[in-house]
C-alpha cells in the first residue's frame, strides 16, 4: 500500500481501492485500481487481481450510473484524471529519487 498521507493526488483513491480489493469488495475506487493495475504494478505497488468480470471500464462506469445517472460520464472521467495525476505524480518522484541517489 502506498503512504496513506495523501501526498500524492489521487493517492487517497489508490489506498482506498487497495483496501476495498484486499475485502473483495467491488467499490468505485477498487475497479479504479484494477483499471490503473498496469501502470501501478510497473510503479512497485503490489496490486490484487481478483478474478472479477472485465472490462473493468465498463463494471466502473456501470457501477457509478447506478449511483449518479446523468452525471456518470464526467465523474467516471474525473477518476481516471485523478488516477492518472498519481501515477504521474509518483513517476516523478521515483525519477526525482533515483536522480538523487546516483
Amino acid at each position: 500500500m502506498t503512504d496513506a498521507s495523501g501526498r500524492l493526488p489521487g493517492e487517497e483513491l489508490v489506498n482506498q481501492g487497495l483496501a476495498d480489493l484486499a475485502k473483495n469488495q467491488k467499490t468505485d475506487c477498487a475497479w479504479l485500481v484494477l483499471i490503473a493495475s498496469p501502470r501501478l504494478v510497473r510503479l512497485g505497488i503490489s496490486v490484487p487481481i481478483p478474478d472479477w468480470p472485465r472490462p473493468y471500464e465498463h463494471q466502473l462506469y456501470d457501477l457509478l450510473e447506478q449511483r449518479l445517472g446523468d452525471d456518470t460520464h464526467s465523474h467516471y472521467n474525473s477518476l481516471l484524471r485523478r488516477m492518472a495525476s498519481y501515477a504521474q505524480a509518483l513517476e516523478r518522484e521515483q525519477t526525482q529519487t533515483s536522480h538523487r541517489d546516483r
